[in-house]
């Protein structure tokens, strides 16, 4: 596997290679190895696209990618008309363009290996974009890319692959990123090649209701054949609401089907639309897609799903016609959960007349002047204020969904991509009515209540007042209240792009801020460009990184960790071909020891951090990874000074706990002087169990709430507490609730997650303080 440049098989993937695969691709790989049933592939990664793009040049000598950012410069999202035009000029010129034969090469090769894992020279596979910026959490770029399916041979995966690829200037998904505040030259594409399933029944789940925000309940939506007809909206499935934990299916909806996806019987690859009625029957458009036993198996699998992410999630499943199995092509998690809504809310129905019922899809409550289109070339007809009424929410019709108080479809259920992407507007719709088109006028005037599923006719006064009122006193809010907790909250930010998504999340501050990406995405060795006398350039890229974390979070502090990249990833750069070949790198050069030897990179750094502390912010404190003795801080704070950066005074100063010595000898490195320490659990964990945490065959060995560890990680937090200093986990385990549990109750200070994680630890870390208090009343009531 490791011959490959641009392609990633799943099992080599995790959910931390987002920047690399895609969330989509991420996720696959992360169940791969959690071992879901997920159907084998590989990913063409985020680095086809970009050497793609910046590498193939035009007639007049530009990169595709300096053209594609013209185009766009010149464009006026809101201008529909010229949206469109713009991104089709795009998808156009990338189609067109060959793609590089080194890429093209590495495609073909794995799809053979992927074929003959079946003994066969061709398998039929699905090819689905997965944006770098995809799936990210509060952010549902639900289905703003393309997805293909039943694909079969070399040259037609090659062909999906360079759609898929164009498909990321689709006038939605460029309309979706500008909303949504991401930089286009920041997001790349990656195209997932899986092997595909011969879906008898498909859909979705959501692992968590997301129409009353339940987080007891599982909805299910099932329909026959492939489940892009769910997916799209295209069809009204059967729903299915499970309780978790007693696993009763608590409501059934039975939906009459009337279309499905099946494969292109003529060309014998691709899709095509076909009427349930005429190709299994007229007794199956009305009739339960899945058996009791099935509905019970599928939620169980997303509960496990759920779990192991430590979030609810949305999964696209579906049963094989071949081997009768439960497959999970897809899981992303779900971020546009609100609070649940009171029963006494829930009671309130106002006495008017409905006209239409259907499935409430986003909640709240919309009226206005009806408008009917049946197509994305009309959106234009839809003014704001106005409630959009068509066959189906299409996500081309994101920019009229955005002006619209309210949305009312005919077909579609509450799990298809455009459901999801107007839960995220926040704006109320009702799905799968059957008739709207049909009974709803354009001039007439309704309202729509999206969490029981109603329009009503005219202006229903006393809910649009109900609205209004709460809105004024800022009842309705998306994530309730900020809960108040005595050990602090924080969030992990690997890129300064998503630093005021990341600070919408509450987090009291930044318990890690990364180096890494900041600095490999210069697009040289960085070493190389301060030889080349570029070290003033290097410098105000990573300042501009560090003030935008700095910014959005301020006064709130900012802990920046030096580099720790090891060397297989300097190894890629342009200018890395000196870098030392290390049969293991996590053990290797990296951390404060590289830092140490390469001096003038470091003083880079702190030179950075002097620039952006000079302009006045002051939230900023500097952590040092790998340290293992004194004389590595002693000699840190030194070149600290030698820049002009003075620890304790200008920025705070403190280390990662990652190697057992610095849990030993914790009270050697705080006589050092030290304001914080941070646990960096996932190295902690692998060096104090002997546990390369990337090899499959010893991974279920990896525990970081082994007894080991967390003796290590009590000794450091009594030790830090005897002399005042701050202690804090950064690891992936600061996202796990279980083990936010046991560090409140070993007394840590704060506990940094990953800002899909920040509001369930916040409420976790409140959940175990209660149970403290509680518990220490009881003990004193009953001494």
């Amino acid at each position: 596997m490791s011959e490959y440049k641009f392609i990633k098989w799943f099992e080599e993937l995790g959910k931390g290679d987002v920047a690399l695969v895609g969330g989509k691709g991420a996720n696959l790989g992360e169940m791969t190895n959690a071992g879901i049933p997920v159907p084998p592939g590989f990913c063409v990664t985020a680095e086809a696209y970009k050497y793609f793009v910046e590498n193939v040049k035009l007639e007049d000598g530009k990169t595709l990618q300096e053209w594609i950012m013209g185009v766009i410069a010149e464009t006026n999202v809101d201008d529909s008309k010229q949206l469109q035009e713009n991104t089709a000029k795009i998808r156009q010129k990338i189609i067109e363009l060959p793609m590089p034969a080194e890429i093209a090469g590495e495609i073909e090769r794995a799809y053979k290996e992927l074929s003959q894992r079946f003994n066969k020279d061709a398998v039929y596979v699905a090819v689905r974009s997965s944006a770098t910026a995809e799936d990210l959490p509060e952010a549902s770029f639900a289905g703003q890319q393309e997805t293909y399916l039943d694909v079969y041979g070399v040259d037609d995966v090659i062909d999906k692959v360079k759609k898929c690829w164009a498909s990321l200037w689709t006038a939605r998904a460029t309309f979706y990123r500008a909303k949504q505040g991401f930089d286009h030259s920041k997001v790349y594409l990656s195209a997932v090649v899986q092997k595909m399933v011969n879906s008898k029944t498909s859909g979705v789940m959501f692992t968590a209701n997301p129409v009353t925000n339940n987080r007891n309940e599982i909805m299910i939506n099932a329909s026959w054949g492939l489940g892009e007809a769910v997916v799209s909206g295209s069809v009204s499935p059967d729903e299915y609401i499970v309780e978790k934990g007693t696993w009763k299916i608590k409501e059934k909806y039975i939906a009459k089907k009337e279309v499905m996806v099946v494969r292109n019987p003529e060309t014998g690859k691709g899709t095509i639309y076909v009427k349930v009625a005429d190709y299994l029957g007229p007794e199956w458009v009305e009739k339960q897609v899945l058996t009791e036993e099935q509905i019970i198996e599928v939620a169980k699998i997303g509960a496990k799903i759920e779990e192991h992410y430590g979030w609810p999630q949305d999964i696209e499943w579906a049963y094989d016609a071949d081997d009768g199995k439960l497959y999970i092509v897809q899981s992303r998690p779900i971020t546009t959960l609100k609070e649940a809504e009171t029963a006494q809310e829930a009671a309130e129905v106002e006495e008017a007349e409905v006209i239409l019922k259907g499935l409430g899809a986003s909640p709240g409550i919309g009226a206005g002047r009806v408008v009917v289109i049946f197509e994305a070339d009309e959106i234009d007809k839809v003014k704001e204020g106005d409630v959009l009424v068509t066959t189906m929410t299409n996500p081309d019709m994101v920019p009229a969904m955005k002006r619209a108080s309210a949305i009312v479809t005919d077909e579609g259920g509450r799990t298809s991509h455009a459901a999801i992407v107007s839960r995220e507007l926040g704006i109320p719709a009702v799905v799968g009515t059957k008739e709207a088109t049909k009974k709803l006028k354009t001039g007439d005037y309704v309202t729509v209540d999206g969490t029981r599923g109603v329009v009503y006719k005219g202006i229903v006064k006393s809910l649009v007042e109900k609205k209004e009122e709460e809105k004024a006193t800022g009842q309705v809010v998306v994530a309730g209240a900020p809960l108040v907790t005595a050990t602090k909250v924080k969030v992990n930010v690997s890129m300064p792009e998503v630093a005021e998504r990341a600070a919408a999340t509450g987090a009291d501050g930044v318990g890690l801020l990364r180096a890494e990406h900041m600095i490999l995405t210069i697009g040289k060795h960085p070493v190389k460009f301060i030889k080349e006398g570029k070290e003033e350039e290097l410098v105000e890229k990573l300042a501009d990184g560090i003030r935008t974390v700095a910014s959005a979070f301020y006064p709130r502090p900012v802990w920046y960790r030096t580099l720790d990249a090891p060397t297989n990833e300097f190894k890629e750069m342009p200018g890395g071909e000196d870098e030392p070949d290390e049969r293991n790198p996590m053990l290797g050069w990296r951390g404060i020891r590289r830092s140490l030897d390469q001096v003038e990179l470091l003083k880079a750094e702190f030179k950075a951090i002097k620039k952006v502390v000079e302009e006045g912010y002051d939230n900023i404190g500097v952590m040092l990874p790998l340290v293992a003795n004194p004389e590595q801080i002693r000699k840190a704070k030194e070149i600290a000074r030698s820049v002009g950066l003075e620890p304790h005074k200008d920025v705070e100063w403190g280390i990662m706990i990652e190697v057992p010595a610095a849990a030993l000898i914790i009270e050697d490195l705080i006589k050092e002087g030290l304001d914080f320490v941070s646990f960096g659990t996932n190295d902690l964990t692998q060096y104090t169990l002997a546990i390369d945490r990337d090899n499959d065959r010893i991974a279920y060995l990896y525990d970081e709430k082994h007894p080991a560890v967390l003796k290590l990680i009590e000794n450091v937090i009594k030790v830090a507490k005897k002399y005042g200093v701050e202690t804090s986990i950064c690891g992936q385990a600061g996202s796990d609730p279980k083990m936010a549990k046991i560090l409140v109750r070993l007394g840590i200070d704060s506990i940094s997650a990953n800002p899909d994680a920040v509001e369930l630890i916040r409420k976790t870390v409140a959940q175990e303080e209660q149970k403290l208090i509680l518990e220490a009343a009881r003990k004193r009531l009953f001494e």
